[in-house]
């Protein structure tokens, strides 16, 4: 996942959530169960998932997120420059609240499609509620 560019973009509309980053999907769950010698974390308002993260791909965590107790109602997004219809409708049937096709970059949105701005503008709403809060 692009984090500079999700982090300019959330400078950009004023939301100031704290922002965690995993350089991978093992990593990340480590920090999201504590595990492996990572301190857990807060469990976050919503994940955003790369579908190509490496150590453990972004399906295959929301899988075993999914299967989790603690975390099987979390809000997830992916953001993943695959527009394979396989991968969304994997993704969908794990329940994920959007699915971002990456541009280049942000300044492009909008020239991606309805679904992306869609979830896109979604994903920056929920954030600003968090903000809010």
């Amino acid at each position: 996942m692009d984090v500079m560019n999700v982090q300019r973009e959330l400078r950009k509309q004023n939301i100031t959530v704290p922002l965690i980053h995993a350089r991978n999907g093992r990593e990340a769950l480590n920090l999201l169960r504590g595990e492996n010698g990572e301190t857990k974390i807060s469990r976050p308002s919503l994940v955003m998932l790369d579908l190509n993260m490496p150590r453990l791909n972004g399906l295959e965590m929301l899988k075993i997120l999914r299967a989790d107790p603690e975390f099987k109602d979390l809000t997830v997004f992916i953001m993943t420059t695959s527009d394979l219809d396989t991968d969304r409708i994997g993704a969908s049937d794990l329940g994920i609240s959007g699915y971002i096709i990456k541009p280049l970059t942000f300044d492009s949105f909008g020239s991606e499609g309805g679904g992306t701005v869609d979830s896109f503008s979604l994903f920056l709403d929920l954030l600003k509620m968090k903000d809010s809060e």
